[in-house]
């Protein structure tokens, strides 16, 4: 595995002479990519103290006053194998702080969370289901948050779960940066339907062309590709996504298209759960390179195809721009809901 900085983004960051205070802390699932987004602001983590109890209960409290700052705490809710928390201890973590920092007169709490857990969980498809994206957003709300940021959510309906600002990144460019220039006869291939604009998106950046896969799933993460919308014979082809899980999808899609006649495959997500069997069937797969960002550690023993990129400019840049009241679409030319 190999950590790239990737594109570099606002260079004019100065947060010095606005008579504001930011303060940035961070939770217990990243706290690597908290440190790289502070030392790109050229501030200083704050100190805050985390314990689980032998009962399981997490706890955080603020070491230092943050009596009238904006406070941006950095927690995606993702498990972390080196500090011992999994998705639901960082969920809950980061509702504690935000409640913790409300509860000390913070001016503002913004939850800086580019992974959204549960997002996947955003409709009802079968009867007595829960909406849980719905719900941790209510849960956000509930806890004091003022708004969230977060990146390349799994659909765009989530936004509409909250009654606060949502701020939404995207890693479109990270990505199309990375790859383009790469080959001449690219063809970037959506997994299924929902992603055709993210892929188009992708596409129009990078100068390729554009395929489907017609997948269906049988069932909750088991996925079948039935044919290849496009042609991808003698090219390189790239599946991009949002997410990789059990990585199950992604390399039906690499069998699917080199079956189809594809020179090349690689694929390219914002996040990279890696879940279960996830390493051992890339290790296995066909796929060149995997390419994901920073949004989520990875756990020891990833195969050496995985590429990770940072994503600490792009957040650096959007949480700058919150704090002086900047747009942060703008960052992306308005182009960063690519749902």
């Amino acid at each position: 595995m190999k950590l790239d900085q990737g594109p570099h983004w606002r260079s004019d960051i100065s947060l010095q002479s606005t008579g504001k205070r930011l303060m940035m802390f961070s939770g217990r699932s990243n706290e690597k990519l908290a440190g790289d987004i502070a030392a790109r602001l050229e501030i200083e983590l704050g100190e805050v103290t985390h314990k689980t109890f032998s009962s399981g209960e997490v706890y955080s409290r603020f070491d230092e006053s943050i009596r009238g700052a904006d406070v941006f705490i950095v927690q995606p809710m993702c498990g972390n194998p080196e500090t011992g928390v999994n998705t639901n201890d960082s969920l809950l973590e980061l509702l504690v702080m935000v409640d913790a920092a409300v509860g000390a007169s913070a001016h503002r709490v913004i939850a800086v969370t580019p992974w959204y857990a549960y997002s996947r969980q955003d409709k009802k498809s079968a009867p007595r289901e829960p909406i849980s994206a719905r719900m941790v957003a209510r849960a956000l709300e509930a806890a004091g948050a003022d708004r969230v940021l977060t990146m390349d959510l799994h659909a765009g309906q989530l936004q509409g779960f909250f009654g606060i600002p949502v701020d939404h990144m995207t890693a479109v460019g990270i990505l199309s940066e990375y790859f383009a220039g790469l080959d001449d006869d690219l063809v970037i291939v959506a997994p299924d339907a929902g992603r055709v604009k993210l892929n188009k998106e992708f596409a129009t950046q990078i100068g390729a062309g554009l395929a489907i896969l017609d997948k269906e799933r049988p069932q909750q993460q088991v996925a079948e590709i039935t044919s290849v919308i496009g042609d991808v014979r003698g090219k390189t082809a790239i599946v991009i996504d949002d997410i990789i899980d059990t990585a199950g999808t992604l390399c039906a899609a690499g069998d699917a298209l080199i079956n189809a006649g594809a020179r090349r495959v690689l694929a390219a997500a914002t996040h990279g759960v890696f879940s279960g069997p996830a390493y051992e069937r890339l290790a296995a797969s066909p796929f060149e390179q995997v390419v994901v960002t920073d949004t989520i550690p990875l756990r020891a023993g990833a195969p050496d195809k995985i590429k990770v990129l940072s994503c600490a400019p792009l957040l650096a840049d959007s949480i700058s721009r919150i704090f002086t009241d900047d747009s942060v679409s703008a960052v992306f030319g308005g182009k960063n809901h690519t749902f």
